[in-house]
């Protein structure tokens, strides 16, 4: 074991640190690291064909910058519905999956708090 004094925010601290020799490191993980066995997972079903309307909602609390889209927009999985900024940071919000802009619930300029409606999915 060795002793070192820290000095951490103005205060000093005595720490001992116990040495490890390598070998006994290397033995060490040769013995806890287990086989790799192989997997077999079936492959993944499709995606089922999402019907209804999904909600989304506010992530965080902040003010809406920009509205990228409007009522009756399509839209893509992944793509950028509105912008939100919250703490001086520009957030993007992003479509949840492929549909049709239902309704949009907010304007440019407005605050909403953490699950607020944003707008509709159809």
């Amino acid at each position: 074991m060795k002793k070192y004094i820290v000095k951490l925010n103005g205060k000093e601290y005595e720490v001992e640190i116990e040495e490890v020799s390598r070998e006994a490191n290397e033995a060490q993980a040769a013995q806890s690291a287990p086989a790799p066995t192989p997997s077999t997972t079936p492959a993944a079903a499709p995606a089922p064909a999402v019907s209804g309307s999904t909600e989304v909602k506010a992530p965080i609390p902040g003010t809406i910058v920009s509205l990228k889209v409007k009522a009756g927009s399509k839209v893509r999985k992944g793509d950028a519905l509105i912008i939100l900024e919250a703490m001086k940071m520009q957030n993007e919000i992003v479509s949840p999956r492929d549909g049709t802009i239902a309704g949009v619930s907010v304007n440019a300029g407005k605050m909403v708090s953490t699950g607020d409606l944003l707008l509709t999915l159809a």
